[in-house]
């Protein structure tokens, strides 16, 4: 790997974290998805050579509980989650290079390899460990077999992660008051012999490995908790039946050829087979795994931090959700050093998605799921925009069915459908086509500089910033139309219309250039109702500045409007849903839980921020002057805000909430260095700050002065 700008000469391949095969895919998992997609997509452009990769994870306990109370066999059983997973992606304009499962020979063969070989260069060793047992049924617990109290934060936890408190792993014999989750009775531990992979060999390189991965910083800061300071082995066996048998050589341990690997050792091991699957199947002339994962095709040992060891292979890219930090930036560097493999360039570690401003709830039914979304008939890349744009990477986002009307309405329908409809169209009407006209120079520059900003939104592994230039781009196309009225050049001055509207199709094949990896299937019709052959993922980055071609047909409505009757009608199934849920859980309560506070607070973030962080976000005391409905959009209103030094216009979700002749003289607070955006073809220059649901507006408790900087 390298530290490079990309594109490098190196191959890439980017990966996204395995679904476990064992429920439904919902918005939450497909946040990870969509940006690893987008991402590969734009590696793509800038000249990247990348491979885009994942698979479903087969084994693990979660599996094993699952298919039993279907009474199936758990091969059977998860393999049916994964042809659905692999039918779904698709549905979602998410297009791997390839997409395979744990469960295959060529991962199980890899997954051994590299076990043989952390065996083979002394960094495996065996231990007895307390392992829970179930004496119902005599047999031991793995992992989710057993739950209880984590012995770090004190919430409950299951075997193998503190998933609702630290969110630390947890290794057999850790996790206190265990109870089985087979029988629900109390648990008894039980000295077992075990091998584990030594982590404290690796504790060196560790450090240095994650002072210089690139990515989230959430990735690259809190795993410096588990390796600076005292780093324990990892477990890599486990009692079961369902898994990868553990490759017990003669001379083992008795009982080792019994033991299957823990599937966080097989799980990430996939990324390797995945790419070696879609290797062997377009020849390696086109794509050589081996310049990926190895070093000149080759293996190399040893623990000791050496230079040399990054300036060889390809680059690894990883998008993962952030519960699952610890596995990909403190486990795996460590299991490829030790079997001699390239280590990951960068980590990326996604944000969790809410459901109406609520934390996502699968046991209360509190989550859209990709099924929901893809039969209420909405374009995949609609739900792509709005994901890609919620919000950074890294941050957690919300999804609210009433937002994506909004934003859907407003930024791709209003402007970016907009402007190459009315371009387009003019275009087709009064010229047949592109006028014989020169690009002008402002427009030229304008596109080249959205080309800059692309290249750099990618090196920067920014997603949100890639997805709003397509948008940024057609507001400056909107903008430009509106100031120079070709409609009255037409007549007047033609040779001028002819150069605004040359200039408008080229910012229009722009559009579609830039806005393809986050909107595949919407800049491929833009792209063919340009008259252009060809597919626009297979084009260059600076395709966007030739000519377009000299003829095309009208076009048609690139987006199709939103209808409040249908958001209205899918937010009435999604309450109804969580409701039935909610009422459910309430018939099975405990009495000493009747007088519980049933208000459902979204979680708080568990990434903290610097107060430099702090510093930069800008809220300053204002006053609403003027406010009123914006046309076509119930809950819009458009705002005239006082800040002291300036009146800012800004568009807020009020509407339904607030009587608008109320609100004039109103005090709120303005977060007043926030993005500007267009919605509705209105300019919103800020965002007024609202608590909850009920929009309660935030204020000041005396009377400060406009423009007064909340501190």
């Amino acid at each position: 790997m390298s530290h490079d700008d990309f594109p490098t000469d190196r191959p890439a391949v980017v990966t996204c974290g395995l679904p476990y095969a064992n429920g439904d895919l919902h918005v939450g998992h497909l946040r990870t998805y969509v940006a690893g997609d987008a991402l590969s997509r734009g590696l793509r452009r800038i000249g990247q050579q990348t491979a885009f990769v994942s698979g479903s994870d087969m084994h693990g306990t979660p599996v094993a509980v699952n298919a039993a109370e279907e009474g199936v066999e758990p091969r059977e059983f998860a393999l049916d989650y994964h042809e659905t997973y692999a039918e779904t992606f698709p549905q979602f304009n998410v297009e791997f290079d390839n997409y395979g499962h744990t469960d295959d020979e060529t991962n199980t063969e890899l997954t051994q390899e590299f076990v043989r070989s952390w065996v083979d260069q002394d960094h495996v060793h065996e231990k007895e460990i307390q392992v829970a047992w179930d004496t119902e049924e005599d047999q031991p617990l793995p992992d989710r077999y057993v739950e209880g109290t984590c012995p770090y934060c004190g919430e409950q936890a299951r075997g193998d992660e503190c998933d609702e408190g630290c969110q630390r792993h947890l290794e057999p014999g850790e996790i206190e008051d265990p109870v089985s989750t087979l029988t629900g009775n109390p648990a008894e531990y039980r000295t077992r012999e075990h091998k584990f992979l030594r982590l404290s060999d690796f504790q060196a390189y560790l450090q240095e490995f994650l002072s210089r991965i690139e990515g989230t910083d959430n990735a690259k800061n809190q795993p410096r908790e588990w390796v600076d300071g005292d780093l324990q082995d990892l477990c890599i066996t486990r009692d079961m039946d369902w898994g990868i048998d553990y490759p017990a050589d003669e001379g083992e341990t008795a009982g080792a050829e019994d033991l299957v690997l823990y599937v966080w050792v097989d799980a990430p091991i996939e990324y390797v087979a995945a790419t070696k699957q879609y290797s062997e199947r377009v020849g390696s002339d086109e794509y050589d795994w081996e310049r990926v994962w190895k070093f000149d095709g080759e293996t190399r040992h040893g623990t000791e931090w050496d230079d040399d060891w990054t300036d060889e292979g390809g680059e690894i890219v990883h998008v993962i959700g952030r519960d699952i930090i610890q596995h990909h930036a403190v486990f795996w560097p460590a299991m490829l050093r030790g079997a001699g493999y390239n280590e990951p360039r960068s980590i990326l570690a996604t944000g969790f998605v809410g459901i109406d401003g609520k934390a996502l709830s699968t046991s209360r039914n509190r989550a859209v799921w990709a099924d929901e979304y893809l039969d209420a008939g909405f374009h995949p890349d609609l739900f792509r925009y709005y994901i890609a744009t919620g919000a950074g990477l890294e941050t957690d986002v919300d999804f609210s069915w009433d937002r994506f009307a909004e934003r859907v309405n407003g930024e791709l329908v209003g402007n970016v459908g907009n402007f190459a409809n009315r371009a387009l169209l003019f275009a087709h009407r009064n010229y047949d086509g592109t006028p014989d006209a020169e690009v002008s120079d402002d427009v030229r520059d304008r596109i080249e500089e959205t080309l800059d900003e692309f290249e750099a939104a990618v090196r920067a592994y920014d997603v949100r910033r890639l997805a709003g230039l397509g948008t940024e781009l057609s507001d400056y196309g909107n903008e430009y139309i509106q100031r120079t009225e070709p409609w009255h050049l037409v007549e007047e001055s033609p040779d001028e219309a002819a150069q605004v509207i040359r200039d408008c199709v080229q910012l229009v094949k722009a559009v579609s250039v830039v806005m393809q990896p986050v909107l595949p299937g919407k800049a491929e019709r833009l792209w063919g109702q340009l008259g252009e052959a060809g597919s626009v993922a297979d084009v260059s980055l600076s395709t966007a500045l030739e000519a377009p071609p000299e003829t095309f047909d009208e076009p048609a409505q690139l987006f199709e409007q939103v209808e409040d009757d249908h958001i209205a009608e899918l937010n009435a199934e999604l309450q109804d849903r969580v409701e039935s849920a909610a009422t459910d859980d309430a018939d099975g309560a405990d009495e000493d839980d009747a007088d519980a506070d049933d208000v459902d607070l979204e979680p708080l973030e568990t990434d903290r921020i610097g107060f430099e962080d702090f510093e930069g976000v800008d809220m300053r005391v204002g006053e609403i002057l003027t406010a009123e409905p914006v046309e076509d959009a119930d809950k819009l209103l458009k705002l005239e805000v006082d800040i002291g030094h300036e009146v800012r216009q800004v568009v807020a979700g009020l509407a339904e909430l607030h009587d608008v002749d109320d609100l004039p003289g109103t005090r709120v607070i303005l977060l007043a260095n926030m993005e500007q955006a267009t919605i509705f073809g209105i300019e919103s220059n800020g965002m007024v700050l609202a608590a909850g649901d009920e929009a309660d507006l935030l204020t000041t408790h005396e009377d400060a002065p406009l423009g007064t900087r909340v501190q």
